[in-house]
């Protein structure tokens, strides 16, 4: 024992975080066992009867059952959630403005005004849903209130009436997102995390792609239509489909491992155990510290929450540009529909490029230059869209944009869940406080991108650039004080929100942050 304290204290910190990468699944499973014993945590008797072979091929399989039943649905979902959130920049080409006699301020403030509803029911409602456990029912009631609130920007006829509908639409929204990070916290270990919510997140890429195919569709082939403009008719489809879709969703999506009813006795205690491995308890809403307030305490006492937060505001700040997306892609001088078309291929390869980054950093289990190195792409593609107009590089530089920031952004998120696994509440409430707050970014990013800042929009792309350094500057400080810990934690010295283990104990195997 004393050989093992001994060779734990000068272990390689960088080697801890990667230990699962590097051994064989069975090999896994068993240290697994092992160090989860060794920090108080007894097995159900059906997990300690079987074999680590046995064990790791009904993991498999009850990955890929939880994969096929939850990842589609919200895909689908967050699809439509984010087509309804941004489907105003499509409707301003397609005479929104002209027929609401709206002033560029106006429709600025129509853009922003929604992420203040956003913001304001982020937490409130992560804490709720982590308070009642019923995310098959919560998320897909607010998918329905939300689709209705959508198609009733058609009948909007004033600018007042336009602010109105846009605030209570992201007061409603704000559930989905965050819930769904945190509903995917529920049901993965860390080291799922990250590909995962980059799946999760290519609902943004794809509808960023297709909705641009989708408005051409509907603002080439429909203006005036029974008497509605184009721009009516893309509210109301879509808002219309959102509202299907919703109702589908009630007998599709899973609650969480111990109130769902879809997975059999064995396979519910598997999915409940491997969480219990992973962050060291029970992972289960019945706790003493999973009160609505005790949860967001814990959450904004933590100072590491406030690192993160700078992190993810600063890449979200930088991204700001995809909610006018159609606008800049507008300055290459193509018409309307045509420039909705252009909008597509940087989605396209936002997905690729996001699934490829996060699949790469939970297979090394790294999260630092998964982000950093998409955010320094990010800002050569800013300089260059600042300071030229030709078509070629600057088209070039949009194809930078949306893939650099994204694949960054969902590996940052990822990077919550990670650095505070335990209580659930505080997760639930870290989450949405982070992604609240960086949301706010799109408050006044609206006001950079005026009809007069054209084509160039120097001052936004400026702004861009800036933001994606400074997020560099987070994740190297998130680095720094992750390795810290880590070598905390290998010393047996106690940090807070870790899973805690002596030095003896399964030194190689035992909890480490991911850096």
């Amino acid at each position: 024992m004393a050989d093992l304290v001994e060779r734990s204290e000068v272990v390689d910190v960088e080697k801890l975080t990667k230990y699962d990468e590097s051994a064989s699944a069975d090999e896994v499973t068993a240290a697994n066992v092992e160090d989860a014993v060794s920090r108080g945590l007894q097995p159900p008797e059906f997990i300690k009867n079987l074999t680590p072979e046995h064990r790791a091929e009904l993991e498999k399989r009850l990955k890929k059952k939880i994969d096929a039943r939850l990842m589609p649905a919200i895909i689908i979902m967050y699809i439509m959630n984010y087509i309804d959130r941004n489907n105003i920049a499509a409707a301003r080409l397609a005479g929104l403005e002209r027929d609401l006699h709206l002033t560029s301020t106006e429709y600025q403030t129509s853009v922003s005004i929604l992420f203040v509803g956003y913001l304001l029911m982020q937490i409130p409602s992560n804490l709720f849903l982590n308070k009642i456990g019923k995310p098959a029912i919560y998320l897909p009631t607010c998918m329905i209130v939300w689709g209705i609130i959508s198609a009733a920007t058609a009948a909007c006829t004033t600018a007042g009436g336009l602010l109105a509908n846009r605030f209570f639409l992201g007061f409603v929204e704000a559930a989905y997102f965050p819930g769904c990070l945190y509903y995917l916290s529920c049901w993965y270990t860390r080291k799922e995390l990250g590909f995962r919510t980059a799946v999760l997140y290519s609902g943004a890429l794809i509808s960023g792609a297709f909705s641009g195919l989708l408005s051409a569709g509907v603002t080439g082939g429909m203006d005036k239509a029974r008497g509605l403009g184009a721009w009516q008719w893309l509210f109301i489809i879509e808002g219309a489909a959102t509202v299907v879709i919703a109702f589908g969703a009630f007998w599709v999506l899973p609650n969480f491992p111990r109130t769902t009813s879809w997975l059999t006795d064995e396979e519910r205690m598997l999915a409940v155990w491997r969480l219990e491995e992973d962050i060291g308890e029970d992972d289960w809403r019945g706790s003493s510290e999973q009160t609505f307030w005790q949860g967001a305490r814990l959450a904004f006492t933590d100072y590491r929450t406030y690192v993160l937060m700078l992190l993810v505001f600063c890449i979200v700040s930088s991204g700001t540009v995809t909610n006018f997306f159609p606008t800049v892609v507008a300055t290459l001088g193509y018409n309307s529909v045509n420039s909705l078309l252009l909008t597509a291929p940087p989605y396209v390869l936002a997905v690729i490029v996001t699934y490829a980054n996060a699949a790469h950093a939970d297979r090394t289990g790294e999260r630092y230059w998964h982000i950093a190195i998409p955010m320094w792409v990010a800002i050569v593609a800013y300089i260059i869209a600042a300071t030229t107009t030709a078509t070629g590089p600057r088209y070039l530089s949009m194809m930078l944009m949306v893939p650099s920031v994204y694949s960054g952004f969902v590996v940052a998120l990822a990077w919550i869940s990670n650095t505070m696994p335990r209580p659930p509440a505080k997760r639930a409430a870290a989450l949405a406080f982070i992604n609240a707050v960086s949301n706010c970014s799109s408050i006044y990013a609206s006001y950079l991108y005026p009809t007069s800042a054209g084509p160039h929009y120097t001052l936004a792309m400026v702004f861009n650039c800036c933001t994606a350094f400074v997020a560099v500057l987070a994740a190297t400080g998130m680095r720094m004080i992750l390795v810290r810990q880590n070598k905390k934690l290998a010393a047996g010295i106690f940090v807070d929100g870790a899973i805690n283990t002596r030095p003896g104990d399964s030194a190689v195997n035992a909890f480490r942050f991911k850096v």
